[in-house]
């Protein structure tokens, strides 16, 4: 299932992708909750695949060829980040072989994590202020890898048996200031620093996560376009290694490595980085496309 965050009066709610158009599943119950269907993503991850064929079989019942209300337009909803309040957001560094080429970066001999906060979390066709202490924003498409079940000291075999599902995430990097220190943690962590969206997919409609091809494009113009297969530590090595050092809880969300094109491995002489105005779109197969316009910074 397709599963997505909707913002209504200030609360997020949950909406589902049909052939039909989005579901919102708050409206669709009309107050009645008798078999208390899930209505926000933290609940659906939360309780599993019992939450999901809850909420499958509600959306199969209902009719929506007379246009009700509660199937809304997704050219008129508001967006939330698919996943709203992750235990941890833990980020891959130099993860795919190409890019680690552009970058003259050996390759790495164990995953290198580092961690982002809740405050990045924004969702699809929401703005995204370039902050003020940056000149040297970056686009990096990435496949978020969001947890389902409690997975500690998990072998590679079973890691992926731990996998709710999976989503687009775009993790912006303020170069000037990952490269500041040795840590990377204040370029990688600016608010809205991590759009994730416009839907999370359970992992059954995926199937085989090392064969998606994902790209950037940046006001028209393809930036990155590769696949997963480059990564040099799969899915289920990183969801294992991460279990051996700490315990993984449903919605956590792992950001696993960006490919080649970013900013930063082009020549110094060719490298723009994002600048208010410019658009930004992030896609990987099956999991949609998320597009972000970068503005001037108010206080």
């Amino acid at each position: 299932m397709k599963f997505l965050t909707l913002e209504k009066e200030g609360r997020k709610t949950l909406g589902v992708k049909t052939e039909a158009g989005i579901i919102d599943v708050e409206a669709a119950l009309n107050g009645g909750n008798d078999e208390k269907i899930p209505t926000t993503i933290t609940e659906v991850i939360e309780y599993g695949e019992e939450a999901v064929e809850k909420v499958r079989g509600f959306i199969n019942q209902l009719d929506t060829t007379d246009s009700p209300l509660y199937l809304v337009d997704e050219k008129n909803c508001t967006y939330g980040p698919c996943v709203v309040q992750p235990n941890k957001i833990i980020c891959v560094g130099l993860n795919y072989r190409k890019h680690a080429d552009e970058t003259n970066a050996p390759y790495p001999q164990v995953p290198i994590l580092f961690n982002k906060f809740n405050n990045t979390l924004t969702g699809h066709k929401r703005d995204i202020a370039v902050p003020s202490v940056t000149e040297k924003l970056d686009y990096e498409v990435e496949l978020g890898v969001v947890i389902g079940k409690k997975a500690k000291y998990v072998s590679k075999a079973e890691a992926l048996d731990y996998v709710f599902g999976y989503c687009t995430v775009n993790d912006l990097s303020a170069r000037d200031l990952q490269l500041k220190t040795p840590q990377w943690l204040l370029g990688k962590t600016c608010d809205d620093f991590s759009p994730v969206g416009p839907y999370l997919v359970t992992a059954d409609e995926i199937g085989d996560p090392q064969k998606l091809n994902l790209k950037t494009v940046v006001n028209g113009e393809v930036r990155q376009n590769s696949n997963t297969e480059d990564m040099i530590f799969s899915v289920a090595e990183i969801v294992s290694y991460i279990s051996q050092h700490m315990t993984l809880v449903p919605g956590d969300l792992i950001l696993t490595g960006t490919p080649e094109g970013v900013v930063l491995g082009r020549p110094e002489a060719e490298q723009v980085y994002l600048q208010a105005g410019d658009v930004v779109t992030v896609e990987i197969e099956n999991l949609g496309a998320l597009t972000n316009t970068f503005v001037k910074e108010t206080i």
